[in-house]
């Protein structure tokens, strides 16, 4: 197993038939959980897995993978804790742990405040996420947990019946800011840094996570960064364009998002002006989201190739190795393979390992 190289599954959307186009273009349900068998067989570390409510519920599809692998970890990358209510998620966590051994992660992260509206839900504030893995924790060693705060109230929480084994690790999906640098610290196992950070913006965010560990007296080594990183190894151009422009035009045209990643990698901030202005998006009464990537390869087209270059790895697989080793280099412990299949990545992983990046 290849302990510094991991994979995404079904990165972005699903659909319910498979596509007879580019092996990315439409990953099933059932594509995805062949896809951690795969990526077991390649020796990929660990997968992980977004949700989206649709034909992609995180818990469905991870047991799924758990129930066809043995070694893999199975991870959530990332459930926002809006989403579940504490004693549910403790449930996922424990039914995982105890029905496919200790090899579950359970990724959190705060969420989208205007998608979760329209969901007549809100995005977790940095308090509700600190009170929420406290309660996960509490729930798992047994606890009754009583509670009234900014996570909800609670009067009376408890498992009854339990894991055995060590509980599941709990991971935050962050940008590694100050202030999510600092949650970080105090409450989680680990970090999964997001796609398209470049890795000055990489290394800027370890110092930080690492900085704000110092500062509470937590061994900083003690928490594990994973660095997710596009890749399109020695793929179709129009392909490696759909996986890292347009899937950055999702990114960037997102309220928020957009404009915190152009802060993160000190890019421009214009791009997202003529994102936005772009006739596609325009007359549309969607975000970018709302479209397939291979529908976006217009306004991908005014996404900078340099930008690509620098916080993707695309090209030949020693190209990928060399990007990824960038990552490596700035202080990641982990790298996350992402929008490709780890089918696709096989080669790059094999390279990997054969250089003695990671045994």
């Amino acid at each position: 197993m290849i302990d510094d190289l991991s994979a995404y599954v079904i990165a972005g959307r699903v659909r319910a038939q498979a596509s007879d186009e580019f092996e990315t273009a439409a990953r099933t349900p059932a594509q995805g959980i062949e896809d951690a068998v795969e990526a077991e067989r390649i020796g990929f570390h660990r997968i992980f897995l977004s949700e989206r409510w649709n034909l992609k519920e995180a818990g469905a599809l991870l047991g799924g993978a758990g129930a066809r692998t043995s070694r893999i970890g199975l991870a959530t990358g990332v459930l926002t804790a809006a989403a579940r209510h504490p004693l549910h998620a403790a449930a996922l966590g424990s039914t995982m742990q105890a029905a496919y051994g200790p090899r579950f992660v359970l990724g959190l992260g705060r969420g989208d405040d205007a998608q979760l509206r329209s969901f007549g839900l809100r995005a977790a504030s940095f308090e509700v996420i600190l009170d929420y893995v406290d309660i996960l924790r509490r729930l798992w060693r047994g606890e009754t947990v009583s509670y009234d705060g900014p996570a909800g109230s609670y009067p009376r929480l408890a498992m009854g019946d339990l894991h055995d084994g060590p509980d599941p690790q709990v991971w935050f999906g962050t940008f590694g800011l100050p202030r999510g640098a600092e949650v970080a610290a105090r409450a989680f196992d680990g970090v999964l840094l997001i796609p398209n950070m470049t890795p000055e913006a990489t290394r800027a965010s370890v110092t930080r996570i690492r900085g704000a560990c110092e500062r509470i007296g937590r061994d900083p080594q003690s928490i594990r960064i994973a660095q997710c990183v596009v890749t399109a190894p020695e793929l179709d151009e129009v392909e490696t364009r759909q996986l890292a422009h347009a899937r950055a035009v999702t990114y960037l045209q997102w309220p928020g998002y957009g404009e915190a990643l152009v802060r993160l990698n000190g890019w421009d901030a214009g791009v997202i002006d003529r994102l936005n202005n772009h006739e596609q998006l325009r007359r549309s009464e969607m975000l970018a989201d709302g479209f397939h990537r291979a529908d976006l390869l217009g306004p991908a087209a005014l996404i900078p190739d340099q930008w690509m270059q620098d916080s993707c790895a695309i090209g030949s697989v020693s190209e990928c190795v060399a990007s990824l080793r960038r990552f490596r280099d700035a202080g990641a412990d982990e790298i996350v393979t992402y929008g490709s299949t780890p089918g696709q990545n096989a080669g790059l992983a094999r390279a990997w390992a054969a250089q003695g990046v990671a045994v």
